[in-house]
């Protein structure tokens, strides 16, 4: 069954790359990487393991700093900018991995997540929207994350993401390690947040199908070069997309 998915007109560019280049010593892990975000849109990256996806949102976030190009949110340039500040601009990631606090319960995981914040009545609404979109997260939120399922500890990571109210969120191979009946419930509620937060994310994900079927645009990365860019739908439909990353 298909994700339901109403027509999306963008309004305005909110993230744009311009020509990146990321070095890791000797290595080169991105080469000029260009591409745009639309406020109100799921983007996809698309590639195999070490097209740079990774790379990508990590220079976004401002993990690694670029050694050439421009990043700019909201026109302004984010590039190299420290990561604490970026989250203040209103740029959250959910890191590939999860990477939760596995002795910290579900509740005090979601708290880290809104630490720049001092709109305690706000959290509140907000812990209770991420409970509605991710009622397991309820049942659990006095249990240690550690002892979470891999599927809760992805819900779990999106929703400390969204406690720090970001206007772009992030979101790295949020299938990793994940059952497909999950995976799939995950992916529905990435559409539902996108939809009812007007979130714009930007998601990198090695299950491409699910990821063009949930994008309203998609770029194929490959080692460390935009190799191809279109609507999701167009992509989907590309022979070499086909062939190449989604079974034929």
């Amino acid at each position: 069954m298909a994700f339901e998915r109403k027509p999306h007109y963008p309004i305005a560019a909110m993230l744009e790359l311009h020509d990146v280049q990321v070095n890791y010593g000797g290595i080169t892990a991105l080469h000029g990487v260009s591409l745009k975000v639309e406020q109100g849109s799921i983007v996809t990256l698309v590639g195999a393991n070490g097209a740079g996806k990774t790379t990508t949102l990590r220079a976004i976030s401002g993990l690694v700093k670029p050694s050439a190009g421009r990043i700019t949110y909201k026109g302004g340039d984010i590039g190299g900018m420290a990561a604490h500040k970026i989250v203040a601009l209103g740029i959250a990631q959910s890191p590939e991995g999860r990477l939760v606090f596995a002795n910290l319960t579900v509740d005090e995981n979601l708290r880290m997540g809104a630490y720049l914040r001092k709109d305690k009545a706000q959290q509140v609404k907000d812990m209770d929207f991420i409970f509605g979109v991710f009622p397991r997260l309820k049942e659990r939120r006095k249990q240690l994350a550690g002892t979470l399922s891999g599927g809760e500890q992805q819900m779990l990571a999106i929703g400390r993401a969204l406690m720090s109210k970001p206007q772009l969120l992030l979101l790295d191979e949020p299938s990793l390690g994940i059952a497909p009946l999950l995976t799939r419930t995950i992916f529905e509620q990435i559409v539902a947040i996108n939809r009812e937060l007007k979130l714009t994310i930007l998601l990198v994900e090695q299950n491409a199908n699910l990821a063009l079927e949930v994008s309203h645009y998609g770029y194929v990365l490959e080692t460390g070069r935009i190799l191809l860019e279109d609507t999701a739908a167009a992509l989907r439909e590309n022979p070499k997309v086909r062939e190449a990353y989604l079974g034929g």
